[in-house]
């Protein structure tokens, strides 16, 4: 009887410890409270969550050897003096860009390594270059 009882319990308690916990949906949100895994990314500009996917103004990648191409959004100040722009640098998610005077040109500072510029292309679009390089379209 006593061996039943111990081999049950030892039965037991190593399936306690085998056991792997599920993910708590909503469980992996960022210092913002953007649920990343439902798509979820902070916007700088409007201070919300939001579906990059889900943006009006999207953009691809242009000029990748890789299997898949990515794509990018731009969401614009209600002003027009700054754009954010989603590419992943370093811990950000997004980097905002400025216009310079009247131009139609916004520019990253000085902050980062890189510099990145978006201007129009063609009639309605526009292209995002990493040092001089188109890299979104």
């Amino acid at each position: 009887m006593r061996k039943t009882i111990l081999l049950g319990a030892m039965f037991f308690s190593c399936l306690a410890f085998t056991q792997q916990k599920t993910p708590v949906l909503g469980g992996d949100r960022d210092v913002h409270g953007c649920i990343g895994s439902a798509g979820y990314t902070y916007s700088q500009i409007r201070n919300v969550c939001v579906k990059v996917f889900a943006q009006k103004i999207k953009l691809k990648e242009v000029g990748s050897d890789k299997s898949s191409t990515s794509m990018t959004a731009v969401i614009f100040s209600k002003n027009m003096k700054k754009a954010e722009i989603f590419i992943p640098y370093d811990n950000a998610k997004s980097i905002i860009l400025d216009r310079e005077g009247k131009s139609k040109i916004w520019k990253s500072g000085s902050h980062i390594r890189e510099t990145y510029v978006l201007v129009p292309y063609k009639k309605t679009g526009y292209q995002i270059k990493k040092d001089d390089v188109v890299i979104y379209q």
